[in-house]
C-alpha cells in the first residue's frame, strides 16, 4: 500500500520543501504546491487528484492557513485517509484585498465557503504585532458568521492528527484543537500539544521558517523543536496507516 502526501504551506506563502524532503525520506510520494495566499483559492484546484491516481492512500497536512484547507479537505473529499495540521484553525476565514475588503479565503467546486471576518476595530499595540487577541475578537463580535463557518470536522471519515503549541500568537491554536476534538466526537482525534511552543512547530530535521510577514509568532526554537520532536512519532502513526 502506498501513501501520498498533500503538504500545504501557510501564510508565508513558501512551500515547506525540507518538510517535504523529510517525508519523501520515509518513503511516502509528498506533493507541496504553492497557493497564492493573498486571493480565493479552490480546494479542489490542490492536486489530489494526481495524488489519488498513483497511490492507495491520500493524506492531507498543513500549516496555520494550510491546516485550514486541509481540515477542509479532509471534511469535503471523502478520499482523504487522514489529516495532519499543524497550528490548527477551527473555522474558515476571509482574506483582505487590495481595496482593503474581505473576501471569501476558499471555493469548493466554484462556490464560496462563508467566512468569519476579521474585525476591522481591532489594533495591535506589541511590536512586532501578535494577532490572537484579533481572532478571539473576531469570534465574539461575529458570532453568527462564525457558526456558519465552523470547520466540519465531524464529517473528517479519518484519523486526525493536531499540533499546537500553547504560546501560539498568531491565532489560539491549542483552542481550536481542544473544539476540534469536541465536535469530532468519539471519531479518532488526537493532539500534541507543548505549552511553552508557538506557531511554527519544526520537525526532528528542519531548520525553523523564517519566511511571511513580520509578527510575532510566540514560542522558542527550543520548545519549537521540542514539539516537533513530540509529533514526530505520531505524524509516522498516521502516515504509515
Amino acid at each position: 500500500m502506498t501513501t501520498g502526501v498533500l503538504l500545504l504551506h501557510g501564510s508565508s506563502g513558501t512551500p515547506d520543501l525540507e518538510r517535504a524532503r523529510i517525508l519523501e525520506a520515509e518513503g511516502y510520494d509528498v506533493l507541496a504546491p504553492r497557493w497564492t495566499v493573498r486571493e480565493e483559492v479552490a480546494l479542489d484546484s490542490f492536486p489530489l487528484d494526481e495524488l489519488a491516481a498513483r497511490n492507495d492512500r491520500l493524506v492531507v497536512m498543513g500549516s496555520s492557513w494550510g491546516a485550514e484547507a486541509a481540515l477542509l479537505l479532509g471534511a469535503l473529499d471523502e478520499r482523504v485517509d487522514a489529516v495532519i495540521a499543524f497550528a490548527p484553525g477551527a473555522y474558515v476565514w476571509g482574506r483582505f484585498v487590495e481595496n482593503g475588503s474581505q473576501r471569501p479565503a476558499w471555493t469548493w467546486h466554484g462556490e464560496p465557503l462563508p467566512f468569519v471576518p476579521s474585525d476591522p476595530d481591532w489594533k495591535a499595540y506589541d511590536d512586532p504585532p501578535s494577532f490572537v487577541g484579533w481572532y478571539r475578537q473576531s469570534l465574539k463580535r461575529y458570532a453568527a458568521e462564525a457558526e456558519a463557518a465552523r470547520i466540519p470536522v465531524e464529517r473528517i471519515r479519518g484519523e486526525v492528527l493536531l499540533i499546537a503549541g500553547g504560546d501560539d500568537k498568531v491565532w489560539p491554536s491549542t483552542e481550536f484543537a481542544d473544539e476540534i476534538v469536541r465536535r469530532r466526537g468519539e471519531r479518532t482525534t488526537r493532539v500534541v500539544a507543548l505549552p511553552a511552543a508557538g506557531h511554527r512547530t519544526v520537525l526532528p530535521g528542519e531548520q525553523p521558517k523564517t519566511a511571511g510577514q513580520r509578527m510575532a509568532r510566540g514560542g522558542t526554537e527550543e520548545a519549537d523543536r521540542e514539539l516537533g520532536a513530540l509529533a514526530w512519532p505520531e505524524i509516522r502513526k498516521v502516515l504509515a496507516g
